[in-house]
């Protein structure tokens, strides 16, 4: 997800009133929130897992169980070197390095989580497995979570004013909201995965992804991978999705082509790309003694920012009269 939405998944569990459970509370469940964020900066440590996005950062051992220590014990030596500085602090709370860990880890624990809710999908279990996991109930960025959670952090701010701090219910209530619209969401995109299957010509997916679009949440982007085949289809919820599979668009992924096979190899951006894409296609453009072989990944290959999702390399071609 975006980092507005994790900033304010965190922030909202703030405004229930656990930032007031010790100073720097909001500053810690915000700042945890975004945290496994950090790795896209990391892309050229020589650990692999480290060097993913949504790798060891995003699952559990890395961004849930190591990182938020790291993060509480940041936060503590600021407090003291503020102390010693002399700053007094509006909130007039106390510094609790407890509740501050255990903010840590809350807000921590909500990236991973609401990652998993794309089709871009997270290493969970890295670095034990590579595999990716994905629940494909939001679309990268939603506008209707920013609205709930801004909403509910709004009125919490708002009745603190007026009932005092300790009223957290409008944020209690816009948390709640999120995890049913999250549920209900993922409940749309179990259903879309199994409908290729659901009527003639009887598909069956080796893999499904269902995306959903921004805002229209009923919706889905079904890709599903086939027997060498990428097919693509939409799904509407309150549509007739009997037919789907029939319906669908069904073009070959060419990773069975020498010259793609000979292009995945030697390329190291083409070896990271790969290790992340899981609906990967080619494309073969031949030259004269050279082909260019594009990579890209059906699940994102109909997007404005497509060519975000892509990477290019150049394989020789053994022809008479070529060097």
């Amino acid at each position: 997800m975006d980092n507005l939405t994790h900033s304010l998944a965190g922030w909202v569990l703030a405004e229930t009133g656990l930032k007031r459970r010790t100073r720097k509370g909001l500053a810690a469940l915000v700042l945890a929130a975004n945290m496994p964020d950090i790795d896209v900066f990391l892309g050229w440590v020589p650990w692999l897992p480290l060097a993913t996005h949504r790798g060891f950062t995003h699952g559990l051992l890395g961004g849930v169980v190591v990182m938020p220590p790291i993060l509480a014990g940041l936060l503590w030596l600021l407090d003291r070197w503020q102390l010693s500085r002399g700053t007094s602090f509006r909130s007039g709370l106390s510094m609790h390095f407890g509740w501050l860990l255990a903010l840590c880890y809350l807000g921590a624990i909500t990236h991973p989580l609401l990652d998993w809710q794309n089709t871009y999908a997270v290493q969970l279990m890295s670095p034990w497995n590579a595999r990716w996991y994905h629940n494909d109930a939001l679309f990268i960025i939603d506008p209707w979570i920013w609205l709930t959670l801004g909403l509910g952090i709004w009125l919490s701010r708002r009745r603190a004013k007026r009932s005092g701090p300790h009223d957290g219910r409008p944020a209690i209530l816009a948390a709640l909201v999120v995890v049913i619209y999250i549920a209900g969401n993922g409940v749309i995109s179990q259903w879309a995965r199994q409908a290729p299957a659901a009527g003639p010509p009887f598909a069956n997916p080796e893999r499904a992804f269902a995306s959903p679009p921004p805002l229209a949440f009923w919706k889905r982007d079904v890709v599903w991978l086939e027997k060498g085949r990428v097919g693509r289809a939409q799904y509407n919820v309150f549509a007739d999705h009997s037919e789907l599979a029939r319906q669908a668009s069904l073009m070959p992924n060419n990773l069975a082509d020498p010259i793609v096979r000979q292009a995945m190899h030697g390329d190291p951006e083409v070896e990271k790309f790969l290790r992340w894409s899981v609906m990967t296609t080619a494309n073969v453009e031949p030259e004269a003694c050279s082909a260019i072989v594009t990579f890209g990944d059906a699940r994102f290959s109909v997007l404005p920012t497509r060519g975000n999702f892509t990477e290019s390399t150049r394989v020789p071609l053994r022809r008479p009269g070529c060097p």
